[in-house]
């Protein structure tokens, strides 16, 4: 008899090591293509055991894998990287509101999702990332470019250059513009960026500044992680680069400049729901926040958490004025805006 209950206990014993060992995962789909992340990654699991599962694709592609899966999803964790992507996924039921004292604490109310009726919230901002304005040095006068309005100014026709209207990062700046200037003005200046443009949209922001560097734009719009890659290089085609191309950052003198975000939310069908909270409550701690920073020119959304990436510093020198707005504002504006791009010719 006493044979039977030391199998019966071995047993248990065994089965409780198994689930234990299979809940010591995290199953995570990230839109974040970022090579430095890896180490990011590997630092949560290396302080937690806990083994991490991803899968990578667009934000839209993780958007509509989550639909199409619904109950029967894997993913426990979503990392986006636009405010218009977060709400989307916000309104379409695709998260898990989460209550963290932690996160509270830490991440600023406006780079957080609005909290619902029980005082949850449905995501949160990890980095930040300006949208800012390069020249032509020797054509434009920084004067000419120094705010959002003056691209649709028709002292810059024919020298604008901007990536798809929209992407999700102009989206969200037109958003932005959108709650600052009313509907009816910001389609005047859309309007009157089209009207500017030296060329069709086209590319990527790093296509943009590349633009502005060989002549073809006197002006062009970016994010600034673009740019802090450049600076970063040492590559002399890049430090060329940077000697032809001037940054400003727009809108000092009123709402201030524009930031977009990169953030993550617990799926709406998520398994492992303690390890995600766990792992968002990681990327808001001071290692993860100066991992954003340093490893991919992010600003950290952190309070308190300083930076020391040269080329951020370069930019900003003792710093610049953001828009204070809440991002999920922004968010809430791109149908509107994505309505106004159609009527003006925005492509």
């Amino acid at each position: 008899m006493k044979k039977n209950h030391i199998a019966i206990a071995c047993l248990l014993a065994i089965s409780s090591a198994a689930a234990l060992a299979q809940d010591q995962v995290l199953n995570i789909y990230s839109a974040r293509h970022y090579p430095t992340d890896e180490a990011l990654y590997a630092n949560f699991t290396k302080a937690t055991g806990i083994k991490l599962n991803r899968v990578d694709a667009d934000d839209a592609g993780i958007l509509a894998r989550l639909k199409a899966e619904g109950t029967a999803s894997p993913a426990d964790i979503i990392l986006l990287v636009d405010a218009s992507r977060l709400w989307r996924g916000e309104i379409d039921g695709l998260f898990q509101p989460i209550h963290s004292k932690i996160l509270e604490g830490a991440i600023p109310a406006q780079l957080r999702g609005k909290p619902t009726t029980s005082g949850q919230t449905p995501w949160f901002g990890f980095s930040t990332r300006a949208r800012v304005i390069v020249y032509d040095k020797v054509r434009i006068k920084k004067d000419d470019v120094d705010t959002y309005e003056k691209l649709g100014d028709p002292r810059n026709k024919g020298k604008l250059c901007i990536r798809s209207g929209s992407h999700p990062y102009n989206l969200s700046l037109f958003g932005s513009v959108t709650e600052h200037l009313g509907e009816a003005a910001t389609e005047q200046w859309l309007k009157g960026m089209v009207a500017n443009m030296a060329r069709s949209p086209k590319g990527g922001d790093t296509d943009q500044i590349k633009g502005v560097a060989s002549g073809e734009c006197g002006v062009a719009v970016t994010n600034t992680y673009y740019l802090a890659r450049i600076m970063r290089s040492t590559a002399i085609e890049d430090q060329a680069i940077m000697d032809k191309v001037g940054v400003v950052f727009p809108n000092q003198s009123s709402w201030g400049t524009h930031i977009n975000i990169a953030g993550g939310a617990v799926a709406r069908n998520a398994k492992h729901t303690a390890n995600a909270i766990q792992f968002l409550e990681y990327l808001a701690s001071a290692p993860a926040q100066d991992h954003f920073a340093n490893g991919n020119n992010e600003w950290p959304a952190a309070k308190g958490v300083k930076v020391s990436n040269p080329a951020l510093q370069a930019m900003t020198g003792s710093g610049f004025k953001s828009e204070t707005i809440p991002i999920s504002v922004v968010g809430m504006n791109q149908v509107k805006v994505q309505q106004m791009l159609d009527r003006v010719g925005f492509k």
